[in-house]
C-alpha cells in the first residue's frame, strides 16, 4: 500500500502502486522519482516528489534489515538521489503494511506540517510551535505529544531554510535522533514541501506475513550465522565501529588529509575507532550499539562529553574523518561537538566537513584550529551569509572562494577514501549516479580490506569490473532494507547471499535466483542513469576533478589514472 500526500490540497489518498509491484528500497525509491519527476524539474518546485519507502524485507525481522529509503531529485547535485537510512521506521512501516509515502506539490501556508502515521492512515496536522527548532528539540517535543515509542524523522533549521546539503533526522532505538539520511540534500527538498516531521506510529500494526515463513527462517538463520563469522561484522565493527577505518585507511595512505592534500594523518589514531572505544568506555558511553531492530553487526555507538553527558551517536567513520583529518583536527571531543551540531541543525556531516576544508584552504580559517571550525558550522545554524554559503555544500563554498581544488563529483563532497590511494572507490565516485558517495559501491573491500579477494589499491588495473560488480549488488543490496554491511559477510561467505535470496523469495512466493536479483540491480542503475540524462547529466560527467589526476598523494605520489575511455565502460551491461 502507498500514500500520496499533496500538500498544496492537504489531501491524503491510498495507491496500490500496481506498477510499482516487485520493487523495495531504492529500487522502489529511484522508479518512482524517474517514472513521475521531470528531470528538468527545479529540486526545490512543485515538481518534485520526495518519497519514503521501505525495503522488500523492511518488518520482517531480518537480520540488519532496518533501513528505508528517501528519494528525490537532489538539490545539492541535480541528479536522482537515494538517502537511505537506519532507525526503527522502516520496520514500524511494514507492520502497518506499507510500501510507500509519496510527499507531492507546496504548500499554500507557511506553517511547518507533521505527518502523523498510524494503523488508520495519515493525518496531516500543523505544528506552528515547531518552527524554527532544530532536530533535537523537534524530535523531544514531538515524542512528549505522541509518545516515546513513535518514530521521527525531521528536519532542522537547514532544511527549514532549504539549504542544499540540508539532510532528515531520524530517531533511533533510544529516540535519539542520530540516524541521518545524510547525502543530497533531501532535507531541502521536504523542507520546500513544508514538511517539519513524518512520527509513525505502529500500535495495532500486524506481523508482516510470508508465502513460507519456515523457508524464510532458515534463509535468515543463514545470513545471521554469517555475519556472526565473519570477523569485520562480528569483531571489528562491533567493538570499534566504522572508525576502526581511521588508523587502516592512514597507514595505507588513502585517509584524506587538510583537503586532500595528504593521503597520511599524523593524528589519525587520536581520531580513530580504537580511541573512540576506549574513551566511549571510559566515560559510561557504549559501543556495540545497534541502530535499527533486528542489528546483529552493532556497529553504531553513544559517545558521552568529560562530564558524562551524552554528546552525540552515531558517530560514524566518515564523521570522524570529515571533521577531523580533512580539516587537520585531532581532537575527538570537538569534532563530536561538530557532529552534534551538524545533526541538530541538519547537515550532512561529510559535505560540511569537506566545505569546510575548502575553506580552510581558501583562508577562512587555519587547517587545525578546531573552535574555529566549530564557529563556522554555528554560521550554519544561524543562516548568516558565510553559513549559507557552506550549507550549500562544498563545491559552492569553491566557487564562492575562488578555490580551484574542490574534491566534488556531480556537485557532491568526495568521502574518506582518496582515488587516488584507493582508485576502485575513485571509480564508483566518478561513475556512480549518485555524485560522489562511497556506499554505492565499496570497494574499499578489496582495495584495503582484503575481503572479497584483493585488488591493488594503487594500480588502475582491475578496478573497473570491481566497481561495477560492486555497484549492481549494492543497488540490489539498497533494495532490500539490508543493511550495506551485510556485504562484507556476503563477499567472503557463499551462505549469507543464499539466505537473502531465501529470505525474499520467501517472504513473496517467488523462485527468483541470484541473477535475477543482479538484473534488478542493473536496472535499479538504468533508471537513475536515464533520469539524469533527461537532467542533462550524463557520462560525459562520469569523472573526477582535474587535479587527482594531476597532484601526487604522498606518501605514495600517485595520482588518478584509470582513463576516461576506461570509466565509460562500467556501464556496460
Amino acid at each position: 500500500m502507498f500514500y500520496r500526500v499533496n500538500m498544496a490540497t492537504l489531501a491524503v489518498s491510498k495507491d496500490d502502486g500496481p506498477q510499482y509491484q516487485g520493487l523495495g528500497g531504492r529500487a522502489l525509491s529511484s522508479r518512482i522519482v524517474s517514472a513521475e519527476v521531470d528531470p528538468a524539474a527545479h529540486p526545490l518546485g512543485a515538481a518534485n516528489k520526495l518519497v519514503f519507502v521501505t525495503g522488500l524485507l523492511s518488518g520482517t525481522g531480518a537480520p540488519n534489515g532496518g533501513r528505508m529509503s528517501l528519494g528525490a531529485k537532489s538539490p545539492l547535485t541535480g541528479t536522482i538521489k537515494e538517502s537511505n537510512v537506519g532507525g526503527p521506521m522502516s520496520t514500524k512501516l511494514g507492520r502497518l503494511g506499507i510500501r510507500g509515502i509519496i510527499v507531492e506539490g507546496l504548500p499554500n501556508k507557511d506553517v511547518p506540517y507533521v505527518l502523523k502515521v498510524t494503523a488508520a492512515g495519515i493525518a496531516i496536522e500543523e505544528a506552528p510551535g515547531l518552527k524554527g527548532l532544530d532536530i533535537y528539540d523537534t524530535a523531544a517535543a514531538l515524542q512528549k505529544q505522541y509518545g516515546a515509542k513513535a518514530a521521527v524523522g525531521c528536519i532542522g533549521t537547514a532544511g527549514e531554510n532549504k539549504m542544499a546539503q540540508a539532510c532528515v533526522g531520524f530517531t533511533d532505538m533510544e529516540g535519539a535522533p542520530t540516524r541521518q539520511a545524510g547525502r543530497g540534500g533531501l532535507g531541502a527538498v521536504m523542507g520546500s514541501k513544508g514538511l517539519k516531521a513524518i512520527v509513525v506510529d505502529d500500535a495495532r500494526g500486524r506481523p508482516v506475513s510470508f508465502a513460507d515463513e519456515a523457508a524464510f527462517r532458515a534463509g535468515a538463520k543463514k545470513l545471521s550465522g554469517a555475519l556472526l563469522a565473519h570477523p569485520v561484522t562480528s569483531q571489528g565493527l562491533p567493538t570499534y565501529g566504522t572508525d576502526v577505518l581511521a588508523n587502516i585507511l592512514s597507514e595505507a595512505g588513502g585517509l584524506p588529509t587538510r583537503n586532500f592534500s595528504s593521503g597520511r594523518f599524523e593524528g589519525a589514531n587520536n581520531i580513530g575507532g580504537e580511541t573512540l572505544h576506549a574513551t566511549a568506555m571510559e566515560r559510561g558511553g557504549k559501543t556495540g550499539h545497534g541502530c535499527s531492530p533486528g542489528c546483529i553487526i552493532r556497529c553504531s555507538n553513544i559517545y558521552k562529553d568529560k562530564k558524562g553527558d551524552v554528546l552525540t551517536g552515531g558517530f560514524e567513520y566518515e564523521s570522524c574523518w570529515s571533521l577531523g583529518a580533512d580539516l587537520g583536527i585531532d581532537n575527538l571531543d570537538d569534532i563530536a561537538l561538530m557532529n552534534r551540531l551538524c545533526d541538530d541543525y541538519g547537515v550532512d556531516t561529510i559535505e560540511t566537513g569537506v566545505a569546510l576544508g575548502v575553506a580552510m584552504e581558501a583562508g577562512v580559517a587555519k587547517f587545525g584550529d578546531s573552535k574555529a571550525a566549530i564557529e563556522l558550522i554555528k554560521e550554519i545554524g544561524k543562516a548568516t551569509p558565510l553559513g549559507r554559503i557552506l550549507g550549500s555544500g562544498a563545491e559552492v563554498t569553491g566557487k564562492a572562494f575562488g578555490i580551484t581544488r574542490v574534491p566534488t563529483v556531480k556537485g557532491q563532497a568526495i568521502p574518506a577514501y582518496d582515488p587516488r590511494a584507493v582508485k576502485g572507490v575513485g571509480v564508483t565516485y566518478a561513475t556512480t549516479p549518485m555524485g560522489a558517495d562511497h556506499t554505492a559501491g565499496y570497494s574499499v573491500t578489496a582495495n584495503i580490506l582484503s575481503v572479497g579477494g584483493k585488488v591493488d589499491p594503487l594500480k588502475p588495473e582491475g578496478q573497473v569490473d570491481l566497481s561495477r560488480n560492486l555497484q549492481i549488488a549494492t543497488a540490489f543490496l539498497d533494495s532490500t532494507g539490508l543493511c550495506l554491511f551485510v556485504a562484507f559477510a556476503v563477499l567472503d561467505i557463499p551462505e549469507a547471499l543464499e539466505g537473502i535470496i531465501e529470505m525474499c523469495n520467501a517472504r513473496f512466493g517467488w523462485q527468483k535466483t541470484a541473477d535475477d536479483y543482479l538484473e534488478m540491480g542493473k536496472q535499479v542503475l538504468r533508471d537513475e542513469r536515464a533520469f539524469n540524462a533527461g537532467a542533462g547529466i550524463g557520462q560525459g560527467d562520469d569523472d573526477l576533478p582535474e587535479f587527482f589526476r594531476k597532484e601526487q598523494l604522498p606518501p605514495h605520489n600517485v595520482v588518478f589514472d584509470i582513463p576516461k575511455s576506461e570509466l565509460d565502460k562500467v556501464f556496460n551491461f
